[in-house]
């Protein structure tokens, strides 16, 4: 286990320099004038020359890059050019809203898709149907389309939620529940469907297996049988999908952020990219992407523990 583990950390690491240099070097081709859009129209030439070569823009991209690199390993990612704000603070502030969000999410589909894939495993039948054309439905309709839909009934029309964040810097948990009510769900229906197939999917081959004719034979219990040894052998590839949908929810959460105006990180890099906050932009991206290689290193360890024959592979 030591070895997988340690593999599966060597290649998040190598995905993680990939990722930070393709980032840096899209940055660097943007065409985008960083140094105008901090002065300001109004400013001359020789303000703009001199403002560029303040922040190191007039350096080759190698060098500005290892430069960011060696901020980042002793610590220091650096001040935003824009407010002069440090990048671990602005994410710090932003990050918890995005993480809950989507916690929230993948936990809430996680329950719903194993309930609903294994009734529809066990069941058949109608409850086999809805979940099979949910699924194909759910992957049709993107999930912002769900929250201006939910935005549009529910705080305009119901006045049952507000219409954008009530999230402020000292807000209680009031505050968080309303706000991230109608946002998670919108993420989760679109996702508990496509994960209910999967799991669906998966539970019917355990169930056609000939370990569960035997242990029938054998006067096991059908809810044993199910929630002891099946669940368990079907687990593998239903935490795989969910790890999928978990790092498709991170990129999906910058547009329901757009639409609920919560303070999150999808809101921030969005303003960042647009301004050439090139600090910022890499130290959203640097975030997400350890998030990223976090969840699919508990991921692949849960299953390795689940199925041993995948440490092997």
């Amino acid at each position: 286990m030591v070895t997988f583990t340690l593999k599966r950390i060597a290649s998040g690491i190598v995905l993680l320099v990939a990722i930070s240099l393709l980032t840096y070097t899209l940055l660097y081709f943007s065409g985008t004038n960083i140094a105008r859009n901090i002065l300001g129209d109004m400013a001359t030439e020789d303000q703009v020359a001199l403002k560029q070569q303040e922040l190191g823009l007039d350096q080759p991209l190698f060098a500005r890059f290892l430069d960011w690199a060696g901020g980042v390993l002793s610590g220091d990612l650096g001040r935003s050019w824009f407010n002069a704000e440090t990048v671990g603070q602005s994410l710090m502030n932003r990050l918890p809203i995005t993480l809950t969000l989507v916690v929230v999410a993948i936990l809430l589909t996680a329950i719903l898709a194993t309930v609903l894939g294994m009734t529809a495993a066990v069941k058949r039948g109608w409850v086999d149907r809805v979940v099979q054309i949910g699924a194909v439905i759910g992957d049709a309709i993107p999930g912002f389309v769900l929250a201006i839909i939910f935005v549009t009934i529910f705080a305009i029309q119901l006045g049952l939620f507000p219409a954008i964040s009530t999230i402020a810097p000292g807000a209680g948990p009031d505050a968080w529940l309303i706000s991230l009510t109608l946002p998670a769900i919108a993420m989760t229906v679109t996702a508990v469907t496509s994960g209910a197939q999967q799991v669906r999917s998966a539970v019917i081959a355990q169930l056609e297996k000939d370990y569960v004719r035997t242990l029938r034979s054998r006067g096991v219990s059908e809810r044993e049988i199910l929630f002891k040894h099946v669940l368990r052998s079907a687990a593998p590839a239903g935490l795989t999908v969910l790890s999928l949908q978990f790092i498709g929810m991170l990129g999906g959460v910058v547009i329901i952020e757009q639409i609920f105006a919560l303070p999150g990180m999808g809101a921030l890099a969005v303003s960042a990219t647009s301004l050439g906050d090139i600090p910022i932009v890499m130290g959203v991206v640097l975030y997400t992407v350890i998030i990223v290689i976090i969840v699919n290193l508990l991921v692949d360890l849960a299953n390795g523990w689940l199925n041993p024959k995948v440490r092997v592979s």
